[in-house]
């Protein structure tokens, strides 16, 4: 840093997770530039920051150059959820990897320290369960999801390719499952989709026979990892699995959420969809070593606060 507050620039700050990384970034005393297209992102999610003098949104489209002057750069852009990021698989490639092109060219450029937003998605459909970072994937490159797999496996090449390189300081986070409070309710991940179902009293839509399992952290509990990697000594570049490894099934989800919202909704179970994981649960290991990082947030307590989100929101 060179004076005054730590500038940070985060891509995809307008969305689920770049608003909450951003709004802890300022909690802290940092600059803040949000970067975002709102291709999935909202102004609502840091309308709560526009006042703030430290706070700043750019309205940009990573794909394309950008030139400022900032210290350290999370690089989030991407919409995360198959009905988005398959509404133009193109387009969601060359987020991941012209924007990641982009941004390391950028910190590059101002020698700033990156960090990549990747996913448990580069394991694929995994063969090896829980799944560690060393493992390397089973993949299908010309799937429906190959665009968002394929894009964030092809992110990490280029990151590390920059690293050894140009000396670059990166920080790589494979995230699995996150929920929370500003999730966009059509984005039809299983946690705002039961949640939203169940609240307005609609059939729970069960892909396959619900035997399929994930792993749900609680977005503060990501945001801290996010910001615990990021102040890592240079020599932790990850990838660090950041996720929760309680695992459980997509009926026992489907049942808490019915017993929390009180619905009366039925189950309708519907063909799996290709390519979907059957397994899906981190080894978080590594982020317990260098980061002494785990997952606070049981998952009752987080859907809880997640249902009074959803519940406010549709009063709206």
């Amino acid at each position: 840093m060179k004076y005054g507050r730590k500038r940070v620039l985060v891509t995809g700050g307008a969305g689920f997770l770049g608003s909450h990384l951003c709004e802890r970034l300022l909690a802290e005393g940092c600059d803040v530039m949000c970067v975002d297209n709102l291709f999935t992102g909202v102004k609502d999610n840091i309308a709560h920051l526009l006042g703030n003098p430290y706070f700043e949104l750019v309205r940009h489209d990573v794909t394309f150059p950008l030139y400022v002057e900032v210290d350290e750069i999370y690089n989030l852009a991407c919409p995360a959820s198959p009905i988005h990021y398959q509404r133009d698989p193109v387009q969601t490639t060359k987020t991941s990897v012209h924007g990641a092109i982009n941004m390391l060219g950028l910190a590059k450029r101002v020698r700033a320290k990156i960090f990549q937003a990747s996913t448990s998605e580069v394991y694929g459909d995994p063969e090896i369960h829980p799944q560690t970072e060393d493992y390397r994937g089973s993949v299908n490159p010309i799937g429906p999801r190959a665009c968002y797999d394929e894009g964030k496996r092809c992110a990490e090449t280029l990151f590390f390719d920059y690293w050894r390189q140009h000396g670059l300081r990166i920080k790589v986070a494979r995230i699995f499952n996150t929920y929370g409070p500003r999730m966009h309710p059509n984005d039809g991940r299983v946690v705002s989709n039961f949640i939203v179902q169940a609240l307005e009293g609609r059939p729970i839509t069960m892909y396959g026979d619900g035997s399929q399992t994930r792993s749900f952290c609680y977005v503060d509990d990501l945001i801290e990892g996010f910001v615990r990697l990021m102040g890592s000594p240079d020599d932790v570049t990850g990838p660090i699995n950041l996720g929760n490894p309680g695992e459980f099934t997509m009926l026992e989800l489907a049942e808490t959420v019915l017993r929390l919202t009180k619905s009366a909704s039925k189950l309708e179970f519907l063909p799996l969809p290709a390519d979907d994981p059957r397994q899906r649960q981190p080894d978080i290991a590594l982020a317990g070593e260098k980061l002494g990082w785990g997952p606070t947030i049981p998952l009752e307590q987080g859907l809880e606060r997640t249902i009074a989100y959803f519940r406010e929101r549709m009063k709206a």
